[in-house]
């Protein structure tokens, strides 16, 4: 191999010897792969088309085994590090420019130990993976919306979606972690090993280590669960959302119902005259016992007069890819988000502005249904503290051609500081994007400086910086 220049951590260079790149290349089970090698630009290129980076070097992991020999050699030349899982992160941190990437995603395995009652997955694993090995046998983690996603980056940084208020988010099911640390050792996390550690990695990211197997919780779940899409004119749009708020106040953890607002897609159960027009839909998921699922929907499934209702019994499986073909990879994205305690009026209106100056045919707003059994975690419990909120808001905007950025970046920024004073100041780390770096101690509340002091123990160098990263402590505020 020929000589390489990479990014150090001091945002200069350094050089590797094309002799020290390929006796890494002999130690990895996995492929080294440099700018003009085959498959360089497949293992790049991530679900978020803004981001197009190109790192000097990628080594693509097949066991735990490739990530220490790369951490070391990062770790020796004091390289500036990016690490993949599902590459699905909306600011780009699995991909840096001119340095080392390490590349998870063929470490896809999944694993069901029903004596155990857990499941053993790696950190390449998706959504998909796991939902459909853990559903053969009647179990499941509670994970996010679209099965793409990778478990990695969603687990360290929360994960919510369908079934947590149910079970909790997908840091609460987390059992124990492998993770390879800074100075290149594999360290086992959990409530009784490394504490500490397992603490930090409950929401802090990928701040701490590169985790490069999950152990979580199984939990129950039937054959089926009730699901679907409730679909409305957007002219009803704040009587539907009035009482989505009050059908929610007695809802049981099994129910969760989200609010999405945007044009309505082609999908084939809209009147072709709808298609295009701003529409509100209700998407709604019933986990609990099929005999009372119609009633556990009823009231929600009451509200207005829809354009489509297409709420029916399904495996979790398929909903779980139900929104699948509307975030496919290779559009531009760009994300802001609040946390709510609750839906005003004030808040509704504010939404409803907003979707009256829709960017683009893609952009949208949702509005995730999350408490229950998350809400019933200390704030100090994990790292991850924004137990309070009942709702998520992402504003999510959505298009392909690079000539719109400035308008849908405006129009999501824009919305994001109208919902300031509606909302109760922590975030979700997986949902901000690049340009939000002075909202990560916010984001942690009072746990960001405990964050800070296991970073210093763990990563005092910032390798792990390629995220929404979180400065070592050293001895002042950050």
């Amino acid at each position: 191999m020929n000589d390489a220049k990479l990014m150090t951590l001091q945002t200069g260079q350094t050089t590797l010897s094309g002799a020290a790149i390929e006796a890494l290349a002999i130690q990895e089970r996995g492929r080294v792969l440099a700018p003009d090698d085959p498959g360089y630009d497949e293992a790049r290129t991530i679900w978020n088309a803004m981001t197009d980076r190109r790192p000097a070097l990628i080594v693509q992991c097949f066991g735990c085994a490739d990530v220490i020999h790369a951490v070391e050699l990062a770790r020796d030349n004091n390289l500036l590090v990016a690490v993949k899982g599902g590459g699905h992160n909306i600011a780009g941190h699995a991909v840096c420019d001119g340095g080392l990437m390490i590349d998870l995603s063929p470490m896809n395995h999944v694993r069901v130990d029903l004596a155990a009652g857990c499941v053993r997955v790696g950190p390449g694993a998706t959504l998909a993976d796991i939902d459909k090995e853990t559903s053969a046998f009647g179990m499941v983690v509670p994970t996010g919306i679209n099965s793409t996603t990778g478990v990695g980056g969603l687990t360290l940084g929360g994960g919510f979606g369908w079934l947590t208020r149910k079970y909790g988010l997908t840091l609460d099911c987390l059992m124990s972690c492998d993770v390879v640390t800074a100075d290149g050792r594999l360290l086992r996390a959990s409530e009784t090993e490394n504490s500490d550690l397992f603490w930090a990695l409950r929401g802090g990211g990928g701040n701490f280590g590169i985790v490069t197997s999950f152990e979580f919780k199984l939990n129950p779940l039937g054959r089926q669960i009730m699901a679907g899409l409730v679909v409305h004119p957007f002219a009803d749009a704040r009587h539907v959302l009035a009482e989505y708020r009050k059908a929610l106040e007695a809802a049981p953890d099994e129910l969760t119902c989200w609010a999405v607002m945007r044009k309505a897609p082609p999908l084939p159960f809209l009147p072709a005259e709808w298609h295009g027009k701003e529409i509100l839909a209700l998407a709604m998921c019933y986990c609990g016992g099929m005999a009372i699922a119609e009633e556990a929907c009823a009231q929600l499934r009451g509200i207005g007069q829809p354009i489509a209702d297409i709420v029916a019994p399904m495996p979790f499986t398929q909903w779980q890819q139900a929104f699948d073909p509307l975030l496919e990879k290779g559009a531009r994205n760009y994300w802001k988000s609040h946390d709510f305690a609750s839906l005003s009026d004030a808040t509704i209106d504010m939404l409803l502005q907003a979707i009256g100056k829709l960017p683009g045919p893609e952009c949208e707003i949702f509005i995730g249904h999350v408490g229950g059994a998350a809400g019933r975690v200390p704030s100090d419990a994990t790292a991850f503290p924004q137990r309070s909120s009942h709702f998520v808001m992402n504003v999510h905007a959505r298009w392909r051609d690079a000539s719109m950025d400035k308008a849908c970046i405006a129009w999501a920024r824009d919305l994001y500081e109208k919902a300031k004073p509606h909302a109760i100041g922590t975030a979700y780390i997986n949902f901000m994007p690049a340009d939000e770096t002075d909202r990560v101690e916010a984001a942690y509340g009072g746990n960001y400086q405990r964050l800070s002091r296991i970073k210093k123990i763990y990563d005092p160098q910032n390798m792990f910086r390629m995220n929404q990263n979180i400065s070592p402590d050293m001895g002042m505020a950050h």
